[in-house]
């Protein structure tokens, strides 16, 4: 099947201050499916809703798209500790679609941890447009320390692969690294279901907030094909 592509506007970059980006779609007039996100996936696209996109400038290549391999992939110490100072934590795969219990700790974790950046006055039509799709194999993973929600990441599903797509959590927790802690946890519900990969979406060395991916080995990012991440970088 032959699949046209288009490209947007530059705008402002979300990641490095002073920059203009710009986004390749696959056509909006071909459905978007599981099996076609399978495809686009492996070539460093990603979803945000119902849309599929890759960031495509023509003078920057900061976005590396990355995945862990789960069979190869072997905790660090903290990462070890991570997961032992939350054993008391227990998940639950629930509907991608809306909760207001979630959407309530959504609004938290914005207001704490994102304030001034655009999606701390979140609406429930723009925490499901963001999150959930028509076509996406997706769930939501609850964390609960009892019946405390602390967590959800949102995780799709492609052929052979996971997507880490989106976490929130709460904002008063942070000795917990609960970002960390979902990852790992992802990783794991991958290698348990038979899966080879756990997508990341975009690692930036430029961006603090994206840097933390090369924590994570068996690290491989996408330049014109996979190929293992110099963790010197």
């Amino acid at each position: 099947m032959s699949l046209n592509f288009y490209q947007d506007h530059p705008h402002a970059c979300s990641y490095i201050e002073g920059r203009k980006a710009r986004n390749l779609y696959p056509d909006p007039n071909q459905p978007a499916s599981k099996q076609l996100y399978s495809q686009l996936i492996q070539h460093g696209f990603r979803r945000s809703g119902d849309h599929i996109y890759r960031p495509f400038c023509q003078h920057c290549e900061a976005c590396v798209p990355v995945r862990i391999d789960v069979n190869k992939f072997e905790a660090t110490r903290s990462q070890r500790r991570c997961l032992k100072r939350n054993q008391d934590v227990s998940l639950k795969l629930t509907p991608a679609e809306y909760c207001a219990e979630h959407f309530a700790l959504y609004q938290r974790y914005l207001a704490g941890r994102h304030q001034g950046g655009g999606m701390d006055d979140p609406t429930p039509s723009s925490y499901t447009n963001f999150l959930t799709s028509s076509w996406s194999d997706s769930a939501f993973i609850e964390f609960r320390i009892e019946n405390r929600l602390i967590g959800v990441a949102v995780t799709d599903f492609v052929i052979n692969g996971a997507s880490a797509f989106y976490t929130f959590f709460d904002p008063e927790l942070d000795k917990r690294s609960l970002g960390t802690f979902a990852i790992l946890k992802q990783i794991e519900l991958a290698k348990n279901n038979g899966l080879s990969w756990l997508y990341l979406g975009y690692w930036i060395e430029e961006s603090q907030k994206m840097r933390y991916k090369t924590n994570f080995s068996a690290l491989e990012g996408y330049y014109t094909s996979w190929r293992p991440i110099d963790k010197k970088l």
